[in-house]
């Protein structure tokens, strides 16, 4: 009996650590912050620290949500260190979203609640996925870009590149301009969509400027 309840333990936290494992998978394969072994952790200790506090508190007839419940203030942490500010912009507020979500199927593998921590992994899979991909498609995601324009040294485009920036509502922050042998430089950095930097890319060509484009983020 002993040993078919290990067994049983010993599957749940395998169980955890593949869907923390799946889901950190996705992060790090987009380059964001907590990667695979970070949620594959997350979801294996949450789980396990489930299973400690049923198991213990067995033992005594005490409160078997004792020590599961300390879980949500630990995992705030470890999120909130994932969230930066750059820039005036805020990074990392889905990964953080992802570590509290891993955390909580880790919670339901190691309740018992096997298929609710199934469904709930697919259901995460899907939101980064899928929705990322249709962020993507219909241009709704935003990436802070810096843009460079080089016109010869006697064009001034400083003042058509603010007015297609205005145009286009997009906030453009930090220009610059410098020389450069024979050439004029103009920087400035703007939150952008696909189809708004697409936008630009094709106005400011048609100022005879080259253009280069730099992510600040991924």
């Amino acid at each position: 009996m002993l040993h078919d309840l290990n067994s049983y333990i010993l599957l749940r936290l395998l169980l955890a650590a593949l869907l923390g494992g799946l889901v950190g998978l996705e992060r790090q394969l987009r380059h964001k912050p907590a990667g695979i072994r970070t949620n594959l952790m997350i979801c294996f200790g949450a789980a396990l620290f489930t299973i400690i506090s049923y198991e213990m508190a067995g033992e005594v007839q005490g409160d078997h949500t004792r020590i599961a419940a300390q879980i949500i203030p630990g995992i705030g942490f470890i999120g909130a260190g994932v969230v930066i500010r750059e820039r005036g912009a805020i990074m990392g507020i889905t990964s953080a979203a992802t570590i509290f979500v891993m955390a909580s199927i880790g919670m339901a593998v190691g309740a018992g609640m096997l298929a609710t921590a199934i469904f709930a992994t697919l259901m995460v899979l899907v939101a980064l996925i899928g929705i990322g991909f249709l962020e993507d498609r219909f241009g709704l995601q935003t990436r802070l870009l810096t843009f460079q324009l080089t016109v010869p040294v006697h064009e001034d485009v400083l003042i058509s590149a603010h007015k297609i920036a205005e145009d286009a509502k997009i906030e453009a922050k930090r220009w610059q301009t410098h020389k450069h042998e024979d050439c004029s430089i103009v920087d400035f950095e703007a939150e952008v969509t696909y189809p708004q930097e697409r936008e630009l890319i094709i106005k400011f060509a048609a100022l005879n400027a080259k253009v280069e484009v730099r992510p600040l983020r991924p």
